[in-house]
């Protein structure tokens, strides 16, 4: 008998027994989606935690000292921005102020920095200007706010031009930030740039315990990383435990290897229910061969082969694998948007994961309808004739 016939038989005998096939089916559906559903999540969370470190900023390092002894000076800044491989530093100081406009009062992180860290942490600015050189020489009296802040004090109105009062300090606010949103607990729109300055008489202290650098290239980072370090075991002899440097590719290598194992887990968890599909269709089969065994006699009996027994059964649980598995694709990109729709999730679907889910499931099939397909196929002709 041809491979055709037989997948017409089988198919015939799976339309025939509609409810059966579609309750086997279940198992598969449940199993495919589930795994589409939960790894894309997982993927969808990582993109959104890449794209969140990279706002922080491009070829980043993070410089911190810690004691007021271990302050970072002018000079000591200035040596740090002649090594090789260094594009642009910004050093900053930090802090929580009151602000004010009108009759809305809310305290607000301020940071005071140079014309630099708009380049170095990749701040967009959306309306207006950024901080200039010329503002940190003159202390100039101007701020830059978060796209939160401006919507806070001003509403629907454009801030730039207009003032605030900062400690009980009018200030000209010069333009607005593109939204970020918050990264790793750091950024966020609730903010206010100033000039270095200006910065530093607002949150009281003139010490600088951070700075931001920015590498020439990706590929430099970590000999810029070595550079630097060297260059403040110089400047902080002995002192290796009060100072540290931070590599943004760090960081991000860390939370790849995090999210990842998260999308295996999730995707391991999900693929149990594709192996519970598995023995389902499996008992299916096994049932349908009892039910089945006086046909199986009669076509043994007429000169059906042992092998076209077989090759039947065994279409016949790839075939409801098969379509279960198909379903079970557009049920789980189906439930993935849905699931973004409704909580503003990321969800990120990838065709490796829609057709590996997909031919895991065929695998399954095959595999869980080889034993009820072989103890079809080695019935007795004349006592599958005799059973009742």
């Amino acid at each position: 008998m041809g491979i055709w016939q037989s997948i017409k038989m089988a198919l015939r005998s799976i339309q025939s027994n509609k409810l059966r096939s579609a309750l086997t089916m279940l198992g598969m559906i449940i199993g495919v989606s589930s795994v589409i559903v939960l790894v894309s999540i997982a993927q969808g969370s990582a993109q959104n935690v890449t794209s969140r470190i990279n706002q922080l900023g491009t070829n980043l390092l993070t410089i911190n000292t810690f004691g007021t002894d271990l302050a970072l000076t002018e000079d000591k800044i200035s040596e740090l921005s002649k090594l090789n491989g260094v594009k642009a530093i910004s050093p900053v100081v930090s802090g929580r102020v009151n602000v004010k406009k009108d009759k809305t009062a809310s305290q607000v992180s301020v940071t005071g920095t140079n014309a630099a860290y708009s380049d170095v942490r990749d701040t967009k600015v959306k309306q207006g200007r950024f901080i200039t050189d010329l503002d940190i020489e003159y202390r100039q009296k101007i701020a830059v706010i978060g796209s939160e802040a401006a919507s806070t004090f001003f509403g629907a109105e454009n801030p730039v031009g207009q003032y605030i009062q900062i400690e009980g300090t009018s200030f000209k606010v010069v333009g607005v930030l593109a939204s970020k949103g918050s990264s790793m607990g750091q950024g966020g729109d609730n903010t206010i740039i100033v000039p270095l300055s200006t910065g530093q008489r607002l949150v009281k202290s003139t010490t600088i315990n951070q700075v931001y650098l920015q590498g020439k290239s990706e590929d430099q980072m970590d000999a810029v990383m070595n550079e630097v370090k060297l260059a403040l075991a110089g400047m902080y002899p002995n002192k290796s435990d009060s100072y540290s440097v931070t590599n943004q590719k760090d960081l991000m290598d860390t939370m790849s290897s995090v999210t990842n194992t998260m999308t295996m887990m999730l995707g391991g968890i999900a693929g149990i229910s594709l192996l519970v599909g598995g023995i389902g269709i499996m008992n299916i089969m096994l049932v349908s061969v009892s039910e089945r065994t006086k046909e199986i006699g009669i076509r043994k009996a007429i000169g059906a082969k042992r092998r076209d027994v077989l090759l039947q059964f065994l279409i016949e649980a790839v075939v409801l694998s098969g379509v279960g598995g198909l379903i079970g694709i557009l049920a789980g990109v189906g439930l993935g948007k849905l699931l973004s729709s409704l909580f503003s999730l990321t969800v990120s679907f990838t065709s490796s994961v829609m057709i590996g889910s997909f031919l895991f499931s065929l695998m399954v099939g095959v595999i869980f309808g080889v034993f009820p397909a072989n103890k079809a196929s080695k019935l007795n002709p004349i006592q599958a004739l005799r059973y009742e």
